[in-house]
């Protein structure tokens, strides 16, 4: 696998890691404050807005599940378009 493709991979892992981490301290009061909670909210809410046209259901809102699989769909894409000119 080209270094560049891994690279790319698990930055998107990542980030996703860091969307899940969101999307988990929602659950606990006062984890959004922390500077911690703070810092993956500066990172993942700018992506996270482009899904919030997506309306919550039930009070859970499944903006996040979304945005994880775009990032998925995304990392696929550059995994073929890698494989179709032959850099892998």
């Amino acid at each position: 696998m080209s270094i560049v493709l891994l690279v790319i991979a698990k930055l998107i892992q990542l980030y996703i890691w860091l969307i899940i981490a969101n999307a988990l301290m929602s659950w606990f009061p006062g984890a959004g404050q922390s500077s911690l909670g703070r810092w993956i909210s500066k990172v993942v809410d700018p992506y996270l807005n482009v899904f919030s046209f997506i309306k919550p259901i039930g009070g859970v809102d499944f903006s996040p599940v979304v945005a994880v699989l775009a990032l998925e769909a995304a990392q696929l894409g550059i995994q073929r378009i890698f494989i179709f000119l032959g850099l892998v």
